[in-house]
């Protein structure tokens, strides 16, 4: 019984009652996934070995990081935005989890009034995580990754106060931001089209009754 539950859980999850939805899980476990794990660390994980300041000592360089990246890049991006994806997937994997648990099929689901509201629910959930990790990415992230950075090296000494840093690969970090924005406002606009064909396929059943 329990591979049962394991079963329909995993074909809830992979084939949404809409097409919508089927096409932003497509999007979602494989686009934006493969861009995040394959990308993403291309472009910032050896940032830390590339980044350089003038005077181009060590300990300079080591300082001025930390200052630039008071969390290195690995944990402030993939940490950042893997918990998106996983926070983000959590209501709709707790809808087809309890459908799973009481055997609830794709028809039922457009059939039986409560549980369209159970589901668009869900979606509007998604929606609101997606709002508020995009309001978080602009405030911990930015638009833009600027080519030079001005470390504060007063506590270094006297002969330090100001020093030019260099941002390595700046622009393909920009690109990459962008991206990630670019999938966010997507994502958010699959959700509201994901509800109004729901609503629309409900109506539809409605009127052939």
């Amino acid at each position: 019984m329990s591979l049962n539950y394991i079963k329909n859980f995993y074909e809830g999850c992979v084939k949404p009652p809409t097409v919508i939805g089927q096409f932003h899980t497509l999007f979602f476990g494989s686009i934006r996934m493969f861009f995040l794990g394959v990308l993403g660390f291309a472009v910032y994980g050896n940032e830390a070995l590339h980044f350089s300041c003038d005077p181009d000592k060590r300990e300079i360089n080591l300082f001025c990081y930390n200052q630039f990246r008071p969390i290195t890049p690995q944990v402030s991006f993939s940490v950042f935005w893997a918990l998106q994806l996983v926070i983000v997937l959590a209501p709709g994997a707790t809808f087809h989890l309890y459908a799973a648990c009481k055997s609830i099929s794709e028809e039922c689901i457009l059939q039986k009034p409560i549980y369209t509201v159970m589901y668009i629910i869900s979606v509007l959930l998604r929606i609101s995580l997606e709002v508020i990790s995009f309001w978080l990415q602009i405030h911990l992230f930015g638009f833009q990754v600027k080519p030079l950075y001005l470390c504060d090296a007063g506590s270094l000494g006297k002969k330090f106060t100001v020093i030019k840093c260099m941002v390595p690969e700046h622009f393909e970090k920009t690109i990459f931001l962008i991206a990630m924005y670019t999938f966010t406002v997507i994502t958010m606009v699959l959700c509201v089209a994901e509800i109004f064909e729901i609503i629309f396929r409900r109506l539809c059943l409605l009127i052939k009754q």
